[in-house]
């Protein structure tokens, strides 16, 4: 789904929405104009990191979650002067990290007292389908706020509710769930490149107005949301792909943020 890192670097926001490091994030979203489907979410989300750290001068990233698939290499971080830390919580995942990358292990909704935590030492937090699997994502914010410098920023890419196609994955029994899973995407069997794990969408949404009170408590004041809708779960289901199509289209031009499918939830520290 994903261009080559190449393609994604000159992503800047068109006109001058903000000089380098002032402004606003919905001033950035603002020029940079994602489009409504979530195939642009996917095939921009590094270019997406890349412009935010070049628009705000941000060098030290820490990607949570990112285990055996960081969304950079060692080279890409060189290339691109960034100071990349991955964390896990899970030693094993953080085994598999490619070699080269600097790692972290430490539970991003934890108390903070592991040994690996630098507090205030991060200038940017990112993650990607991580937040769906976390029990308490509020904390996991405010945890976020402690380890995130003054002006950093964080921004997670993750699956909402209520999405049809993740509030059956929501609903049904993770037993039930993973063989569906399974059986659409056999690369995600045990054993496979891309395991799943149990999802709970705690505060997983594409609603600011849902989220903006949690983040505000978490400590955050500059926020912004970016909605996404449509998927490709139904490539191979002529039909049904077409029908849950239309409603997507429909759902992004009326902006139904309650049935959006993935979302970029986007918060700056104050300096």
């Amino acid at each position: 789904m994903s261009m080559a890192l190449t393609d994604r670097q000159p992503l800047r926001p068109r006109g001058a929405a903000i000089a380098a490091g002032k402004g606003s994030l919905e001033s950035f979203f603002a020029g940079l104009r994602p489009d409504w489907h979530s195939a642009w979410a996917w095939d921009h989300y590094e270019a997406t990191i890349l412009a935010l750290m070049h628009q705000f001068g941000l060098q030290r990233l820490c990607e949570i979650g990112g285990g055996r698939d960081p969304l950079f290499t060692a080279e890409e971080a060189r290339r691109y002067g960034l100071d990349l830390v991955v964390n896990d919580i899970d030693a094993g995942e953080l085994a598999l990290t490619p070699k080269g990358l600097r790692t972290a292990r430490f539970d991003i909704a934890g108390d903070l007292s592991e040994p690996d935590i630098a507090r205030g030492g991060y200038d940017m937090m990112v993650s990607r389908m991580v937040f769906e699997h976390v029990h308490d994502v509020e904390r996991a914010w405010s945890n976020i706020h402690a380890l995130l410098a003054p002006g950093g920023i964080g921004l997670a890419f993750v699956p909402t509710l209520w999405a049809p196609v993740f509030a059956l994955n929501h609903i049904l029994p993770e037993k039930a769930s993973r063989a569906i899973v399974h059986a659409l995407f056999p690369a995600r069997r045990e054993g496979g490149g891309d395991p799943k794990f149990p999802a709970f969408y705690d505060w997983c949404r594409g609603s600011e107005a849902r989220l903006a009170p949690m983040l505000r408590r978490a400590g955050f004041s500059d926020l912004h949301i970016q909605p996404f809708w449509g998927h490709g779960y139904f490539e191979r289901m002529p039909g049904l792909r077409e029908l849950d199509g239309a409603f997507n289209r429909l759902a992004a031009r009326v902006d139904w943020r309650f049935v959006t499918t993935y979302a970029y939830v986007v918060v700056r520290k104050e300096r």
